[in-house]
């Protein structure tokens, strides 16, 4: 039998700020009728890295939370025109129930509309104008796209 392994593997290490090609695909190919909600775990960079859009850089350096701030104040307007809005915003930390070495520096409950508005919006040329705000902001994110059941 395989023994486990001693140190952190690549998917320990692994960082994601974009969905993969797979994961949109799914994304939109599911039926998902009405609104949804999406869970957004965000860790930041100590220090924002605006290297892939200088455009938006401040003139001082900025952490990734400032950063962050940034982002969600240019992308609200445009999220609430597209039929969504921030539900819940809070300062995370580390888990009660989870790995001991795992933390979340913030996390974000976005409601939208409907599948197509999400899709619309994120695709949006004025949305994405801004987006450089969230690339130099995350170290790393997870996002979760969440349907009320039936009661």
């Amino acid at each position: 039998m395989p023994s486990e392994p001693d140190g952190p593997t690549d998917m320990d290490t692994a960082c994601y700020l974009e969905p993969t090609w797979n994961a949109g695909r799914d994304f939109a190919q599911r039926e998902i009728r009405g609104e949804l909600v999406m869970l957004n775990l965000l860790r930041f960079r100590e220090t924002a890295d605006y290297s892939q859009n200088p455009e938006l850089a401040p003139p001082q350096p900025i952490s990734g939370a400032e950063a962050y701030d940034r982002y969600v104040a240019h992308t609200l307007p445009h999220l609430q025109k597209s039929g969504g809005d921030i539900l819940f915003m809070g300062d995370g930390g580390s888990f009660l129930i989870g790995p001991e070495a795992e933390r979340w520096d913030r996390a974000m409950l976005i409601r939208q509309k409907s599948r197509g508005a999400f899709l619309a919006f994120a695709v949006a040329e004025a949305y994405l104008a801004g987006i450089g705000h969230r690339t130099a902001a995350l170290a790393d994110s997870r996002l979760l796209p969440l349907v009320e059941l039936p009661r």
